[in-house]
């Protein structure tokens, strides 16, 4: 018998809101300053994946790998960031993907913890921006882990942070790394998006509106 569900942990980027086009336009942005060209289909191999991990797959793209030292990586790093957070500020309450207040709330009404695991450093200052901080026990964001997805770390944190045992969580997740990381943490994986991507998803639905605490806990 599966164990009773006590959380649902969530990515940020892709599930709650898409600040992905910032993340492509901040990376992009980075990429021409430093002559590596590249097009929204490399930018999905992204998706899901940290800062200093991103930068490291962008410079093996252009040939650059070996170009550069850490500290002059991590400015590069910080530049992109820069550049996002320039991209970020104008964000509101109407970028918050379609159904996700409507589920928040559902999750809460039923007395479930509700956590947050995201590859963004950002993550805290989105949230806010949005206007739904209030529904979220705890965040755990890319800034206070080690380890970047597929690796579980965040989703362990989270779990930790919420107080409740992996194998009592739901992790909702739209990228295949972050699919990977909720298994590897020993929890139920629900996933945003094309099958093509997400087909180890344990639930699935195409979009964020057709996500439903009910129909998720009688899959399980």
């Amino acid at each position: 018998m599966a164990p009773t569900i006590e959380a649902v942990i969530f990515d940020l980027d892709g599930v709650i809101t898409d600040t992905a086009e910032y993340h492509y336009l901040a990376w992009k942005q980075l990429g021409e300053d430093l002559d590596i060209p590249f097009d929204r289909e490399f930018n999905e191999t992204l998706k899901g994946v940290s800062r200093m991990d991103s930068l490291e797959r962008i410079l093996a793209l252009g040939g650059k790998q070996d170009a550069f030292s850490e500290d002059e990586k991590l400015a590069l790093a910080a530049k992109k960031n820069e550049h996002y957070v320039t991209l970020i500020q104008h964000i509101s309450e109407q970028d918050l993907l379609p159904g996700i207040t409507a589920f928040l709330d559902e999750i809460r009404n039923a007395g479930l913890k509700i956590g947050m695991a995201s590859a963004s450093k950002n993550a805290l200052m989105v949230v806010e921006a949005l206007k739904v901080r209030h529904y979220f026990d705890d965040i755990v964001d890319a800034a206070t882990v080690a380890q970047s997805k597929p690796h579980p770390e965040v989703f362990l944190r989270a779990a930790e942070a919420l107080d409740v045992e992996p194998s009592r969580c739901i992790g909702v997740e739209d990228a295949t790394a972050g699919i990977t990381a909720i298994h590897a943490a020993g929890m139920y994986a629900v996933g945003v998006g094309p099958e093509s991507a997400l087909h180890e998803a344990d639930y699935r639905v195409d979009s964020t509106d057709l996500l439903s605490l009910e129909q998720i806990l009688a899959s399980r």
